[in-house]
């Protein structure tokens, strides 16, 4: 059997932090982290075409991960608002109970595919404009529980499922600061977003969010503690109604508008970088996704609504070799 020097030309080296730039197939040994390394190549971003939704829609909630994913409400292509409900399997979406209140731009916990919550919003879900309905998804029903304090749509919101989430931003007449917290029965209202605005997009958990973008046409982000949000570095571009995912270290926006983009960012809990652009640009999306390596993009409004599902990835990198 060959040896690895003998197909490489050289031993496998000892380092004790992962080499600059390593060459594809090259194996060494990190000496701090006590593992034996190698790598796969550089890393490849990119979005690939998913399995299209049952029901074309834009403004839908989306809470799960890109292989467990939900999406739920919105408006379709003749501008009836929905209560539909899929769940995606990393192939295709297969389509269970409805909400119990039809609409659109509403705010969402991250959540999984079967504990989410659902709040605020525009349609049925009223008084319209100033939406107040909360309901939360325990896997097969959604179930109508109390009322935001303040009604608004357009809002955003961050959490881990339906015992746990927070409310940032919305329109109730004028652009809202407001933030409300939700402890599975009730919300209370908390410290407000430094800057006020609707359609922005959200990513994280209740204690640990991120807020971005949002009309009027902005590229503030904001990161909420768990008590106050601190301004942080802006998005490359302003942008509004676009699709997110992640956390407050790795989160990712994709699309959005004016005008309609397929615009990509991707969030490192410092910065904000440009990556590759999603096949189709469109606004309104049904997003969702774990981090900035791993995400969802479900629907959205080109600008009518389309069934389009696109996942996004990232190959490549470093792998750690393990052995018995």
């Amino acid at each position: 059997m060959a040896e690895y020097k003998g197909i490489n030309g050289t031993k496998i080296q000892n380092y004790t932090s992962d080499p600059d730039n390593p060459l594809t197939g090259q194996v060494w040994y990190n000496e701090t982290a006590n593992t034996l390394k190698v790598s796969t190549g550089s890393l490849v971003t990119a979005w690939a075409t998913g399995g299209d939704l049952g029901t074309a829609r834009y403004g839908a909630g989306g809470s799960g991960t890109q292989t467990a994913g939900i999406a739920f409400g919105g408006i379709d292509p003749t501008f009836t608002d929905l209560g539909v409900t899929e769940l995606y399997n990393g192939t295709g979406w297969t389509e269970v109970n409805d909400m119990n209140s039809a609409g659109r731009y509403f705010g969402s916990a991250q959540g999984t595919q079967t504990s989410t919550v659902a709040f605020g919003g525009q349609g049925s879900r009223g008084p319209t404009p100033d939406g107040v309905f909360t309901e939360t998804w325990n896997g097969t029903n959604w179930t109508e529980v109390n009322d935001l304090n303040t009604g608004r749509i357009r809002l955003a919101g961050s959490g881990a499922d339906n015992t746990s989430a927070l409310a940032f931003g919305g329109e109730a007449t004028t652009a809202q600061a407001l933030t409300e917290s939700w402890n599975g029965t009730s919300w209370t209202e908390v410290n407000d977003l430094n800057t006020a605005r609707y359609f922005l997009n959200g990513a994280g958990i209740q204690t640990a969010a991120l807020a971005f973008g949002g009309q009027p046409d902005t590229a503030v982000t904001e990161l909420w503690n768990g008590t106050n949000w601190t301004e942080v570095n802006d998005l490359n571009t302003a942008r509004t109604n676009g699709g997110s995912a992640g956390t407050t270290t790795s989160a990712l926006m994709y699309g959005g508008f004016p005008p309609i983009t397929n615009i990509t960012e991707s969030w490192n809990g410092t910065n904000w970088t440009e990556v590759n652009d999603m096949t189709t640009g469109r606004r309104g999306i049904g997003g969702t996704g774990s981090s900035n390596t791993s995400a969802l993009a479900a629907g959205g409004g080109t600008p009518s609504a389309v069934a389009a599902t696109e996942e996004w990835s990232i190959s490549g990198g470093t792998v750690t070799i393990t052995t018995d």
